[in-house]
C-alpha cells in the first residue's frame, strides 16, 4: 500500500471525528484548533496506518514529510517560514512560536483538517459581506427636488433624502450644496407665505 492510500484513509477517519477547538483569541472573539487538539489523534492514526510524520525547518521552509514505514514511499508538505515578534520574549522563544505554528499548519494541510468556518479568524465566525458596490446618486435630481419643493414639509423630505445620499457616499461638498439649496428654497417659501 502506498503512502497516498494510507494518508487518504487517515484523512477520512479524522473527518469523521469530532475535534474540539481549545485555542481562544479573546481579542477577536473566536476559537481555533491548537496543535494539541489534533496531533495525538494523528499520531495514533499514523501508527495504526503505518505512517510517520517528520517535521523539519530551514531558514526558508517548513516541511512535513509523511512516510509509509512499510515501503518507504513519502509525500512532502511545505510552507514558507514566517517570523514572530512576541512582546517580552527572547529570540529562541519567537523561533519556537513560529515552529509550533508551522507544525500546526503543516498537519492541518496534510490531514485536510477543516475549521467549521474557515473565516473564523477574519470575521469572528460571521460570513464576509459581499463587496459593496458604491451606489450612484443623481445629484442634479436631488438638488432639483429641494429647489422645487412646494412646502416646508416637502422641502424637509427632499433635503433629508439629499443629506442621506451625501452621507452614504461620503460626499461633504454635496451635503454643503444641499444645505445651500435648502436655505435658498426655505427663504423663497417663507416669502411666498408672507405675500399670501
Amino acid at each position: 500500500m502506498s503512502v497516498y492510500k494510507k494518508l487518504q484513509e487517515a484523512r477520512c477517519e479524522m473527518q469523521r471525528m469530532s475535534l474540539s477547538k481549545s485555542g481562544e483569541n479573546k481579542f477577536a472573539g473566536y476559537n481555533y484548533f491548537e496543535l494539541s487538539d489534533f496531533l495525538p489523534v494523528i499520531n495514533d492514526l499514523f501508527l495504526e496506518k503505518g505512517l510517520c510524520g517528520l517535521v523539519s525547518f530551514t531558514a526558508e521552509l517548513a516541511t512535513l514529510k509523511v512516510v509509509d514505514i512499510e515501503d518507504g514511499t513519502s509525500v512532502d508538505f511545505t510552507s514558507p517560514m514566517g517570523s514572530a515578534a512576541l512582546k517580552g520574549c527572547h529570540e529562541v522563544q519567537n523561533i519556537g512560536a513560529v515552529e509550533t505554528y508551522q507544525r500546526r499548519y503543516l498537519y492541518v494541510t496534510a490531514l485536510e483538517i477543516v475549521e467549521h468556518d474557515a473565516l473564523d479568524p477574519i470575521t469572528g465566525g460571521k460570513p464576509l459581506e459581499k463587496e459593496k458596490i458604491p451606489q450612484q446618486y443623481d445629484w442634479t435630481a436631488l438638488i432639483a427636488d429641494i429647489s422645487k419643493a412646494k412646502s416646508i414639509a416637502d422641502l424637509k423630505t427632499a433635503f433629508d433624502a439629499g443629506i442621506s445620499a451625501a452621507k452614504a457616499a461620503g460626499n461633504k461638498s454635496m451635503a454643503d450644496s444641499f444645505t445651500r439649496a435648502k436655505n435658498k428654497r426655505k427663504t423663497e417659501l417663507s416669502a411666498q407665505e408672507q405675500a399670501a
